[in-house]
């Protein structure tokens, strides 16, 4: 009995648990159930996926054009001299007599472009300055001396040649095609490594960062071509090529703190270069077409200095105008906002340098000005730096004034205790001969630069705008001044 009232409370214990579980889950279960699903799967040929390719440009045909045909350029220059200055000695033998140290010499190495098969190179001209050889490396290992056809220190540009032919060199591009985000190679020889090849893209053109002017102490053509291909010393003169292996520009400078490349090079572009070269295997000097006019870029911080109204912030500004200058001799005024140049715009000075740049005294270019909010055509008659039309050339008297000179010797200078000048052995009619100057004058300084070659000399001579003032001495110790008036 006890056995089945035993079993009877296990089987009531278990009934009534089953339905306390059922109870519980029907009325006290969590609304809130979380259901996984298992979806039908797309098929990924049906699935709408972008398809994103980036395609780099293939800059291997261009690097195999260009490579051979840029050289390296060394060179070769006299180091600064060192004097004792001994008062010991210069109170009993007189000036120079101390001791002097021989000067060694300054080795420098950069770039060069072939640009004919018969050894025409084109290089900077901070990179041959003041080079007494050159020498000349290809990419084959051969080796030539090299002569300065030419340079021209206000576009940084030289022309060099070596004897030969059948030499590899790159045709000229289009620079004024280029466009900013565009593909460009720079070819060079940057540390001593040669033959080397970067890519990068064009950042921007028409910049000007005052290098040039800051190197010649002089008015400068600055209208580089920014690109951030890498370069690095020893680029300077080598190659800015296009896709097709043009030479669209001559790597010239790098923005930087350290002196190595941070970001940013600059390339004369060859809209420049050409013309530079041309006219140095033409006349041997570069034949500077000159408006005749001072200018700023128009901004709103000009129309406040100035306190005057413009309408539109585009164009150049005209400052000032040349006495007897094309400009002025045009019709054109102070005031006048230039906008275009032979219907090429222009809003900023560089752009407003490299087209006039492109022409040479005597040529008649077309200017668009904006004056008292019309606009007005003039046609303006470049003028050379002597304020003429007529063309100078590097052979003829007009860059030595009528003079025929000689760099002073080393004996020559201990002697007279000078460091530079070049000396006046012969005067024919001419500047210097009217202004007073007589046989054996030394030139020691032209416009405060100090000479120290015939070159020097020439180079103050065709930069000079307006007058030329010569500090010198006579063998016999006199120290004399002479203001020249440089006009033909």
């Amino acid at each position: 009995m006890n056995a089945k009232k035993f079993l009877f409370t296990i089987f009531i214990a278990v009934i009534s648990s089953i339905l306390a579980v059922v109870i519980y889950s029907i009325f006290f279960s969590e609304p809130n159930r979380v259901e996984i699903v298992q979806a039908d799967p797309v098929p990924i040929k049906q699935a709408s996926i972008p398809q994103v390719t980036m395609q780099l440009p293939d800059l291997t045909q261009a690097a195999e054009k260009t490579v051979h045909a840029v050289v390296h350029v060394k060179t070769k220059s006299r180091g600064r001299e060192y004097d004792s200055n001994n008062p010991f000695y210069e109170f009993f033998f007189g000036p120079g007599s101390g001791y002097q140290q021989e000067p060694s010499p300054v080795m420098g190495a950069g770039s060069g472009v072939i640009l004919t098969s018969d050894g025409y190179i084109v290089t900077n001209n901070h990179v041959i300055n003041g080079a007494i050889e050159i020498e000349v490396t290809l990419n084959d290992k051969r080796t030539f001396p090299a002569t300065l056809v030419g340079a021209d220190p206000t576009s940084d540009i030289a022309l060099l040649k070596i004897e030969g032919d059948s030499f590899p060199f790159i045709p000229y591009g289009d620079s004024d095609r280029l466009k900013v985000g565009e593909w460009v190679l720079a070819v060079g020889n940057p540390f001593n490594l040669t033959s080397t090849v970067t890519a990068g893209i064009v950042s921007a053109k028409a910049r000007s960062i005052n290098i040039i002017s800051n190197r010649n102490q002089s008015y400068g053509i600055e209208s580089f071509i920014q690109t951030d291909a890498a370069v690095n010393p020893g680029n300077s003169g080598g190659a800015l090529v296009n896709q097709n292996g043009e030479l669209i520009g001559i790597n010239t400078a790098i923005a930087s703190r350290t002196g190595s490349y941070s970001g940013y090079s600059f390339a004369v572009p060859v809209s420049i270069a050409k013309k530079v070269v041309g006219d140095l295997m033409e006349y041997g000097t570069v034949q500077r077409g000159l408006l005749g006019v001072g200018i700023r870029e128009v901004s709103p911080e000009l129309a406040n200095e100035l306190d005057v109204e413009i309408d539109k912030i585009e164009g150049v500004f005209v400052l000032s105008l040349s006495e007897n200058g094309g400009a002025e001799e045009a019709g054109m005024q102070v005031g006048d906002i230039i906008v275009s140049v032979n219907g090429e715009l222009v809003n900023s000075v560089p752009e407003l340098q490299e087209q006039v740049g492109r022409h040479r005294p005597g040529e008649i270019v077309n200017l668009l000005v904006i004056r008292d909010g019309r606009k007005k055509t003039f046609d303006v008659t470049l003028r050379n730096i002597r304020g003429t039309t007529s063309i100078i050339t590097s052979n003829s008297n007009d860059l030595t004034l009528g003079a025929t000179l000689k760099e002073l010797s080393d004996s020559d200078k201990r002697r007279l205790g000078l460091r530079s000048g070049v000396q006046v052995v012969e005067l024919n009619e001419g500047s210097l001969k009217e202004s007073g100057v007589k046989e054996g004058y030394i030139i020691t300084k032209a416009n405060r630069i100090a000479i120290t070659s015939v070159d020097d000399f020439k180079r103050v001579v065709t930069e000079v705008k307006e007058g030329l003032f010569l500090t010198g001495v006579y063998p016999n110790g006199r120290v004399v001044y002479y203001a020249v008036n440089p006009q033909e």
